[in-house]
């Protein structure tokens, strides 16, 4: 089965109803679930392709990176909107885009994603300040992964 056939697998499962499809054929065995949430064409082949690596020795690390701090009611989750790599910087002699203490607002780049050598931007969906950064630079992320605490202003 080739990637375009995969892909249309994916429109397919999205556009329906349907919660589970696996398909075999001589090349070997494609399963594809449906998320609660819908999930669009563009992000389902990384997330599927990028997910081996994920579980390759790299995934230890990722459990430390993600400290267990409790939430304040108040205070506002910026999460991995993809699996890759954390950069808080847009290049090594670059300033920080977020640390502690930073004013955010909707659109603001806070941090970028390296997903198979795509650099991803994470822009602010809310207006606050950043409270706490809660992964370490360079270090890999998880699908959903709480990436920022923010305070709305």
């Amino acid at each position: 089965m080739d990637l375009k056939q995969i892909h249309d697998l994916i429109k397919v499962v999205n556009k329906s109803n349907i919660g589970e499809i696996s398909i075999e054929d001589k090349d070997g065995k494609v399963t594809i679930k449906q998320k609660e949430d819908k999930i669009t064409v563009n992000s389902a082949p990384a997330q599927m392709y990028t997910a081996a690596p994920a579980s390759a020795p790299v995934a230890a690390p990722v459990a430390t990176n993600t400290p267990a701090a409790p939430v304040a009611d108040n205070l506002i989750t910026i999460k991995s909107p993809m699996i890759g790599t954390f950069y808080r910087r847009a290049a090594p002699d670059k300033p920080l885009m977020a640390e502690e203490g930073t004013e955010v607002s909707p659109g603001k780049v806070v941090c970028i994603i390296e997903a198979m050598k795509l650099f991803n931007e994470i822009e602010s969906e809310i207006k606050g300040t950043i409270v706490k950064v809660l992964v370490e630079d360079a270090s890999p992320v998880e699908y959903d992964q709480p990436l920022f605490l923010v305070q709305p202003a």
